[in-house]
């Protein structure tokens, strides 16, 4: 059976995009596999730290133990999502324990958030983990770049952002990163913004964004290593089938498919409806916007020969 790493890889060579879905609620990810299974694809489930503390996915063991219920390993494999270094809320983060945890716990691959860390300390900070990773043998994530979005207050004018170039990675600096930390994959800010989590703006619908896709083409160019694209919920189908021809071979999805979640549930107070809503929209998205049904032999079936 291939590694996280590998199923990547593969994706990159065929210029695919893997889904990869946040799980901040535990009753999200039973419907989620059983969408990616249907649609004969292949998909990431993953949990960042701000999902077990500001929504209710409790904990990584927590989901790590409801994974493990519905597991499917040729079609979905588990990742453990943005453990920053700085979180949002501008508070250290002892990130090396949460990435150990995950690590024990047998989480298939890891990131680590060293963003808000100016460069020589995101590099520093993404050594380590890389290190804790390749030690036990799985994939480590990286982000360089500021995708803006997670923080507190309002967000900033969408317009202004994309044309200023705000937070955008530097190409010279990814270069860098990726050559000095040894990152498996790198998550870079090229217009993609995160949806709000924090108060009446989380149920907002998200900014329509739009991606750099010459910006991109620098970065995939200089770095040599699969992109990903945080925040992929609301940005244009045709702008991401252009990205990820141009390097993306991972795309994280949290507000399209939490947003359907808590709707319902509010909405009816019923877990199996508001389930059912989480797997028809997956479902909806690997086919309609991914365009991914029948691919997952694709990238898990075999590995691809060829360069990274």
């Amino acid at each position: 059976m291939l590694s996280s790493a590998e199923i990547i890889h593969n994706a990159s060579m065929a210029g695919i995009g893997i889904p990869a879905f946040n799980v901040p609620y535990l009753p999200m990810i039973e419907p989620v596999i059983c969408a990616v299974v249907d649609e004969d694809s292949f998909a990431l489930v993953e949990v960042a730290r701000l999902e077990w503390i500001k929504f209710e996915s409790k904990s990584p063991a927590a989901v790590m133990e409801e994974f493990s219920r519905w597991s499917q390993p040729e079609y979905v494999r588990l990742h453990l999502d943005h453990i920053p270094v700085i979180d949002e809320d501008n508070q250290p983060v002892d990130y090396r324990a949460i990435i150990r945890e995950g690590i024990a716990l047998g989480y298939h691959s890891v990131m680590v958030d060293g963003s808000r860390l100016d460069l020589e300390g995101n590099i520093e900070a993404t050594r380590q983990v890389v290190e804790l990773a390749h030690a036990a043998g799985i994939a480590c994530e990286a982000e360089l770049g500021a995708v803006l979005g997670h923080e507190a207050g309002p967000p900033p004018d969408y317009k202004e952002l994309f044309e200023s170039g705000l937070g955008f990675t530097d190409v010279q600096e990814a270069e860098r990163f990726v050559r000095e930390t040894g990152c498996d994959w790198l998550s870079v800010a090229i217009g993609n913004v995160h949806g709000a989590v924090s108060g009446a703006l989380k149920d907002e619908k998200k900014v329509e964004a739009r991606l750099d896709l010459d910006h991109l083409g620098r970065l995939r160019q200089a770095t040599g290593v699969p992109l990903v694209l945080h925040g992929g919920s609301g940005v244009k189908r045709e702008y991401l089938l252009a990205a990820i021809k141009e390097g993306v071979a991972k795309v994280n999805i949290g507000t399209e498919i939490r947003q359907v979640y808590e709707s319902i549930s509010r909405a009816s107070g019923s877990l199996l409806a508001a389930q059912e809503g989480v797997y028809e929209r997956t479902a909806w998205l690997i086919r309609e916007y991914f365009g991914l049904a029948g691919t997952r032999e694709v990238v898990a079936g075999g590995l691809v020969e060829g360069p990274k």
